[in-house]
């Protein structure tokens, strides 16, 4: 029996899921999270097979909670709508067994989880085809840059931090936004968090 838990905060979805993969004859829900946190909380004091993740949960996004997850025998596998090259990218790093899109056909589901328990890699194709083609185009120094004004410092913190010069630390953001094609600095946030560039 391959024992399962699910994380997932849209709990009519979450009941769903539950019950299509109870359907199954080789598989019980054995634990149902509705965030990342109770995803950790529940692999760790249950130890099932596979951990079912959607992205974009409080607390603790699946993301996280795969990061936070990954040295442990339970198999991960990502089910979200983003087919986004950034969160694919990251889930990669975290080393999830599978990245599947919630508009998949649910028997695709349950083959799925058999493969990955045999050992196998599933991710959808969608996102096999984006991966190659969007790097971040920002060097290592402008992401440095980027992320502290994402931790909400000014450019004179900025400058202190890295000990260049203010002149510096604004031709950098003018750079990023040029390169990120946005016109302010939450626009160049949102779009690297989107993608997955953030550490």
């Amino acid at each position: 029996m391959i024992r399962i838990v699910i994380a997932e905060d849209q709990r009519m979805l979450l009941g769903a899921l539950g019950s299509l993969l109870n359907l199954e004859e080789d598989m019980e829900v054995v634990g149902k999270a509705a965030n990342g946190q109770e995803a950790i909380a529940l692999v760790q004091e249950l130890q099932p097979d596979v951990c079912i993740m959607d992205i974009e949960m409080p607390e603790k996004t699946g993301l996280e909670a795969a990061e936070e997850l990954k040295n442990i025998d339970s198999k991960v596998i990502i089910l979200t709508t983003f087919a986004r090259t950034g969160y694919f990218q990251r889930a990669l790093r975290a080393g999830v067994n599978g990245y599947l899109l919630k508009d998949s056909p649910s028997e695709e589901l349950a083959s799925s989880i058999r493969l990955i328990m045999d050992g196998r890699r599933i991710y959808a194709p969608e996102l096999m085809d984006d991966l190659y083609s969007e790097e971040n185009p920002l060097t290592e120094r402008e992401r440095e840059v980027l992320e502290l004004v994402a931790d909400g410092k000014n450019t004179k913190e900025i400058a202190q931090e890295l000990s260049i010069k203010t002149g510096t630390v604004r031709n950098y953001i003018s750079t990023i936004l040029d390169k990120l094609q946005v016109t302010n600095r939450i626009e160049a946030i949102t779009h690297s968090k989107e993608k997955g560039w953030f550490k």
